[in-house]
């Protein structure tokens, strides 16, 4: 598994990440979204009636970007398959002690979560401000 090199660790820290998937048609879909990162593995935990869990569960090829938002010209990406499975609200419960915030109150109902992770096949450190 590749890892993250020393010059953009200080990005795992980082509050947002885009996430891309693959729709139905082969378009990409975009989404800004919270991550945690732990053991080489990004997670992530998502509703189960979105766009995104619909295409990661059909499709698990996935982009993630983590943007250094002091600086445009840096970012991290990760590219690898997505492992979907149902969150018994443990996961959800890690996402709150990071963000102080409870996302299945956004969820409907007879919505549930979902625990994504992501392990990386790629890893681009990009740095291109000099």
């Amino acid at each position: 598994m590749p890892e993250i090199p020393a010059s953009h660790r200080d990005l795992l820290d980082a509050q947002v990440a885009v996430l891309g998937t693959i729709d139905d048609n082969g378009s990409p879909q975009l989404t800004m979204l919270w991550f945690m990162y732990a053991n080489g593995a990004f997670r992530l935990s998502l509703n189960d009636t979105r766009a995104k869990s619909r295409n990661l569960t059909a499709r698990s090829l996935c982009s993630l970007l983590i943007p250094d938002v002091s600086n445009p010209y840096r970012y991290l990406e990760v590219r690898g398959r997505a492992r979907v499975e149902a969150d018994d609200g443990a996961f959800v419960g890690l996402v709150k002690d990071k963000y102080g915030a409870d996302v299945s109150e956004y969820d409907g109902p007879g919505e549930t979560r979902l625990a994504v992770t992501i392990e990386p096949d790629k890893i681009y450190a990009v740095d291109m401000s000099g």
